[in-house]
């Protein structure tokens, strides 16, 4: 009986370990940006990898803001200084409309210019509201002091 225990707990302490390791690796990949589509003060980002908690999102954010708005001119703000982005995951790639409900780019002129529908992410800006992060389950700003705060959970 004693031995079957040790095989258990051995089993059990692999799987364990294994696990961990793959959330390790999800965490360290990177993001990669497959491509930005711009409407106005409105920036589509399709990207794959993107951090999968609240706090990665939003710090992701805060580490790219600056490489996003140099090397792909993204947000591009309104006068008053409003903007969304939206960061949608690739999944499998660009296809035709076809489908009920996918996002389709008008600034590509081919028949396969659609994604299907999965926002992980936006960011948007306005003098009233200041920055705002929506991600699936709440709403995040940045008060005047510079702190991210929780002010919608749904």
């Amino acid at each position: 009986m004693q031995a079957k225990s040790k095989k258990i707990f051995v089993a059990l302490l692999l799987l364990g370990c294994a696990l961990v390791g793959y959330f390790v690796w999800l965490s360290q990949r990177q993001v990669e940006i497959i491509a930005v589509h711009q409407r106005n003060n409105y920036s589509d980002i399709l990207v794959k990898n993107f951090p999968s908690t609240d706090k990665g999102k939003i710090s992701w954010w805060e580490e790219n803001k600056e490489i996003l708005k140099d090397k792909y001119k993204t947000p591009e703000q309104a006068s008053d200084g409003f903007f969304t982005i939206t960061f949608w995951l690739f999944g499998d790639g660009y296809k035709e409309q076809g489908k009920y409900d996918r996002l389709c780019f008008d600034d590509m002129k081919t028949t396969v210019n659609c994604i299907d529908k999965d926002a992980v992410f936006s960011v948007s800006s306005s003098k009233n509201r200041g920055t705002r992060f929506t991600v699936h389950d709440g709403i995040y700003r940045i008060t005047q002091q510079g702190e991210i705060i929780n002010v919608e959970r749904r």
